[in-house]
């Protein structure tokens, strides 16, 4: 488990800034981090320790040995002490980190009112080819939910936000777990956004792709090996 401590620091300013900062506005942090948190934190190359430089640039982070210390702005060093805890504990859960799942952690910590991003990212759905399927956003992470809750959710939002893919995903999961016994797949019966016209034919080629969509997010949840009998 980390472990912090702090200690307010002055850090040398010219001489126009010294005038308005104050000498307690600046801190310095120590986070201490057991060798596998450390890994996973730092990334492959220390990519993961560049980013969080590049998020936060006005906080010094300086790693040696298990200890990450942070300088800076007090704030911006409180955001980067959670954000650091916040990764830890992903780790610890078993979570792989990348770059975008530290920016997403960041995002989410500017909202004080929503949910840590260690209860986001970590609500894994399934396992398939080696890729954890999981909520990668509060939105995403409220819509898994509401299906988990309600028998019946209208998902509705731009295009590539994970409607499909998501409850793709939890529909494969109840198969699996035996909550259901199949999988239908429906096309949608009424206009949505564009007249289709009164021809058979032409519906069928413009209401089709529809369920294309969704069987490729389906074989694409699916493990290659067959489910438990």
């Amino acid at each position: 488990m980390s472990k912090t401590t702090s200690a307010s620091i002055k850090k040398p300013l010219g001489k126009a800034t010294a005038r308005a900062a104050k000498v307690e506005d600046w801190l310095q942090r120590k986070v201490e981090l057991t060798q596998d948190q450390l890994v996973a934190l730092y990334g492959p190359e220390d990519r993961l320790l560049r980013a969080m430089e590049a998020q936060l640039p006005e906080v010094e982070i300086m790693a040696r040995g298990n200890l990450v210390q942070l300088s800076g702005p007090a704030p911006l060093v409180l955001k980067a002490e959670d954000l650091i805890y916040e990764l830890a504990k992903l780790t610890e859960l078993g979570q792989p980190l990348n770059e975008a799942d530290l920016l997403r952690s960041s995002k989410m910590l500017d909202r004080k009112d929503g949910p840590r991003p260690a209860e986001v990212l970590s609500h894994s759905i399934l396992s398939s080819r080696g890729k954890n399927i999981r909520p990668k956003t509060i939105g995403q992470k409220e819509y898994v939910e509401a299906i988990d809750e309600h028998s019946i959710v209208f998902g509705i939002g731009p295009a590539g936000t994970g409607k499909t893919y998501l409850a793709m995903a939890k529909a494969v999961q109840a198969l699996q777990r035996k909550e259901v016994s199949r999988i239908i797949l429906t096309r949608p019966a009424v206009e949505a956004g564009e007249r289709l016209g009164f021809c058979l034919e032409r519906s069928q080629t413009r209401l089709t792709p529809t369920c294309v969509r969704c069987l490729t997010r389906c074989t694409t949840c699916l493990t290659p090996s067959p489910f438990p009998s």
